[in-house]
């Protein structure tokens, strides 16, 4: 029985593309980089570096590892450098990073339906592909209406050693939420990332307000709707709030 429901973050409870996330995003923290005396060309071009590591992490070290020794490598940077360039990056998501809210759409939902679920007896889980750090998280969450404290575990580079669509990156959040697949549903807007899950045996949900497939997979299978219809089908599940098994 489905007690635990996974969630992604991007073009999911947030709306946008990954397309006008990047526009924006880089764009600010360009910035970062230049006021740190960096190419900031190249700086983007090692966070790319960094995120390639991270996709290809496979369970030896933790996602932060593999991204800040990549950049490191990319930039060349001494290990006092890199100290400023990492706290300059907590500091810019942290404030900074709160532009790129411009380009969500507004919606009640997430935060309608997280809060929902877990009224209702559900573990919810935040499974965002881990490659940021938990600040930014926190100031993602915020543009829905959410907080850390609204989900039972959050996937984020500090305690993630695999990524989507990699599927030790469920294994992972199985074991530490101590749950079976076949007791979770993963819900997403991206088949190859999000869906794959199923693989293992839980059930899944594709979101199509903003859906993301550029691997082409067919979706003709999977059941799917928008935003709302997620929100409508999660709630109809059967309340477990009175239940002691779990």
């Amino acid at each position: 029985m489905i007690n635990t429901i996974l969630l992604d973050l991007d073009g999911t409870l947030l709306g946008f593309t990954q397309e006008a996330f990047f526009g924006v995003y880089f764009t600010e923290l360009k910035k970062v980089f230049t006021r740190l005396n960096m190419d900031a060309e190249l700086a983007v071009q090692a966070v790319w570096a960094g995120t390639k590591a991270m996709v290809k992490n496979d369970g030896s070290r933790l996602n932060t590892v593999a991204f800040w020794g990549a950049f490191t490598e990319h930039m060349g940077l001494t290990a006092d450098k890199l100290s400023a360039v990492e706290a300059a990056c907590d500091d810019f998501y942290t404030n900074e990073f709160d532009v790129v809210k411009s380009i969500v759409a507004p919606t009640e939902i997430p935060k309608r339906l997280v809060r929902s679920l877990t009224a209702k007896g559900y573990t919810v889980v935040l499974a965002t592909n881990p490659f940021f750090p938990p600040c930014a998280i926190t100031t993602r969450l915020n543009w829905a209406g959410l907080t850390p404290e609204d989900f039972h575990f959050i996937t984020h580079y500090e305690n993630s050693r695999f990524s989507k669509p990699n599927l030790g990156y469920y294994k992972e959040i199985f074991t530490k939420v101590n749950r079976a697949p076949e007791q979770c549903l993963m819900a997403g807007n991206n088949p190859a990332e999000d869906l794959c899950v199923g693989a293992l045996g839980a059930e899944t949900f594709l979101v199509t307000d903003f859906m993301e497939n550029e691997a082409g997979v067919d979706i003709a299978h999977f059941r799917r709707g928008d935003l709302a219809e997620l929100e409508q089908y999660l709630l109809s599940l059967p309340d477990l709030s009175d239940r002691k098994d779990g």
